[in-house]
């Protein structure tokens, strides 16, 4: 018998078989990852979306000033109705912390805004603004943080001809003088 064919046919035969399960190894790993930067991205996407629809929504009762409606009411109704809650504790879940930390200064801010609404400040008034552009701010701060996570690219105010985020020297209530109360 020769014993060099038997070694070689034995070691070729684990070499075949190390390089399949390393292979399947690092292709499951990979999928692995791949669907979790999906649902990362799904996440971070309705989060801000939902967090928008809560924003519109109280822009609206700020706009509306309807006196039949308590407007602390509506206000925290409007977190509820957009279920910003649910999706938010879906989002701490699978966020990194740059992107969590990034999407709870914006969750923050919009409390802010809902907490002036809440108070009967009409969107254009001076309350409503000096929580408006903070959360503004923060909003464009999360893109950021999530553009820079998933696609390792991030832009500025200038990539869009603008001096800052908060969106202060686009605002014509802001740069024609604020209203005390309305």
């Amino acid at each position: 018998m020769d014993w060099g064919t038997l070694v070689a046919t034995v070691s070729g035969g684990f070499i075949a078989i190390s390089g399949t399960v390393l292979a399947d190894h690092l292709r499951r790993r990979h999928e692995n990852s791949r669907g979790a930067a999906d649902r990362r991205r799904a996440v971070y996407i309705e989060f801000i979306s939902a967090v928008g629809d809560c924003h519109a929504r109280l822009r609206q009762i700020a706009q509306d000033q309807d006196p039949s409606t308590d407007p602390d009411r509506a206000a925290r109704a409007a977190l509820g109705e957009t279920a910003v809650h649910e999706v938010r504790e879906r989002f701490f879940i699978d966020a990194s912390a740059d992107v969590a930390g990034a999407g709870q200064a914006m969750f923050a801010q919009l409390r802010a805004v809902q907490r002036v609404v809440g108070t009967g400040a009409g969107h254009t008034s001076a309350a409503f603004h000096d929580a408006y552009h903070p959360y503004l701010d923060r909003v464009w701060a999360y893109r950021v943080s999530v553009r820079r996570e998933l696609e390792d690219r991030t832009f500025s105010p200038e990539s869009f001809g603008w001096d800052d985020w908060d969106g202060r020297d686009r605002c014509p209530i802001c740069r024609g003088g604020l209203t005390a109360g309305a």
